[in-house]
């Protein structure tokens, strides 16, 4: 058995055309020194657009009580770019990625940005040749329970309707580091503030991650408050 032949086994559908699959998997660090086009980019915009639809199906019909932002809240949550690097890791796609030298050495199979966006590519060559059922049977499967969770509010939101009723003021967030090292997981220092005071300090490879971890502190923070 090919290894392309593995990756088809694990993605439950036989293509008709295989050569949607290949392109799927091609980065566009390979095509450019290729000189052959952007890569796995056009299937990456169609699979975003279709997995979009996908999950927000599967959550209308798993969830007939919730509402708009409930559901909302949720799609969000599932179609991230970090929980789509979880799943091309479980299906092993940096594996199959073909990348270019320079992201080779990058280590570029192993980035979040580059998984999430190969797992939309390959569910846009999915919907190319087989149409909305196999996405729909990958997608309800690799999620799994995922799919029947309750929402869970970002620690920014929460901490931010915490604060407002509490102190009457919304959270600030202010980066205080950058090590401006892009791999550096632990790149941005950023604390959040509110009416002056420091409530939690966070620290991540980006300023989004940081701004979260802050938020989780201040969480804390406000628990042991309200005590």
């Amino acid at each position: 058995m090919s290894e392309i032949d593995t990756l088809v086994q694990r993605l439950g559908h036989r293509f008709a055309d295989p050569s949607l699959l290949e392109a799927a998997l091609v980065h566009a660090s390979l095509a450019h020194e290729l000189g052959e086009g952007r890569g796995n980019e056009r299937l990456e915009f169609l699979g975003d657009a279709v997995l979009g639809v996908v999950v927000a199906h599967l959550l209308y019909a798993a969830h007939p009580e919730w509402d708009e932002g409930e559901l909302t809240r949720a799609r969000a949550k599932l179609v991230e770019k970090r929980a789509l690097a979880e799943q091309a890791r479980a299906l092993d796609l940096g594996g199959f990625i073909q990348l270019g030298r320079t992201e080779q050495r990058g280590g570029g199979a192993e980035k979040d940005s580059i998984l999430a966006d190969c797992f939309e590519a390959v569910i846009g060559a999915l919907y190319l040749d087989g149409g909305l059922a196999p996405v729909l049977v990958l997608t309800e499967r690799v999620f799994g329970d995922a799919l029947r969770e309750a929402p869970r509010k970002d620690p920014k939101t929460q901490f931010q309707e915490w604060s407002q009723p509490a102190l009457g003021e919304f959270p600030q967030y202010e980066t205080r580091g950058d090590s401006g090292v892009e791999t550096d997981a632990r790149r941005f220092t950023v604390a959040v503030t509110v009416a002056g005071r420091v409530w939690g300090t966070g620290v991540g490879r980006s300023k989004r991650v940081a701004e979260r971890e802050a938020a989780r502190e201040a969480l804390r923070a406000a628990e042991s408050a309200d005590e």
